[in-house]
């Protein structure tokens, strides 16, 4: 498949590539190096991107949905407001990612690194995040309702005015999480010695 000029196929080599708007619905990108290439606005529903390397692409208001995106080197990209919702990014790297009011809500991100990133206002609502890295992450005003957050290292992440209402929490590292504001309603904690923390 030829879009824009490039030639969409798993490996390809499409750093700095200019996809910006490109429907790519369903594309076969698995292990493609996209490295800092422009997919503003791009239509990348259902499209597979496993193991692909997407360090630093811009992704704003790409719509992702249903994306697999499992094992995908995302370190720096900028996702800010792209809709993520049922995307699988099961190990995915996104280290320091821009995902400021990204739609992410049921989608998968079991052990994801999301250590440092930027989840302003963004809608994890059932989001599988089990064992995901989210130390020092902002989530400011997140929606984490009914989130599954086991075992999760939360250490240091901004959580202020976030909803947490029935998120599953047993296990999670709380040490110096920042919880001003944030609702915590129904909110599910493994036991006294983690309640403490949560509440300190």
């Amino acid at each position: 498949m030829i879009v824009n000029g490039y030639e969409i196929k798993p490996d390809a080599d499409l750093r700095g590539a200019d996809l910006r708007g490109a429907i790519l619905v369903g594309a076969d990108l698995r292990g493609a190096d996209l490295d800092g290439a422009n997919l503003e606005g791009a239509d990348l529903r259902n499209a597979d991107l496993k193991d692909a390397d997407l360090w630093g692409a811009k992704l704003q208001d790409a719509n992702l949905k249903g994306a697999i995106l499992r094992g995908a080197d995302l370190e720096y990209a900028n996702l800010w407001g792209a809709n993520l919702e049922g995307a699988n990014l099961y190990c995915a790297y996104l280290r320091g990612a821009d995902l400021r009011g990204a739609k992410l809500e049921d989608a998968n991100l079991k052990s994801a690194n999301l250590k440092s990133a930027n989840l302003k206002s963004a809608n994890l609502q059932s989001a599988k995040l089990q064992d995901a890295n989210l130390k020092g992450a902002i989530l400011r005003g997140a929606n984490l309702k009914g989130a599954n957050l086991k075992s999760a290292n939360l250490q240091s992440a901004k959580l202020e005015d976030a909803d947490l209402e029935d998120a599953d929490l047993r296990g999670a590292n709380l040490y110096r999480a920042y919880l001003r504001g944030a609702n915590l309603k129904g909110t599910i904690l493994e036991d006294k010695h983690q309640r403490e923390q949560f509440l300190n």
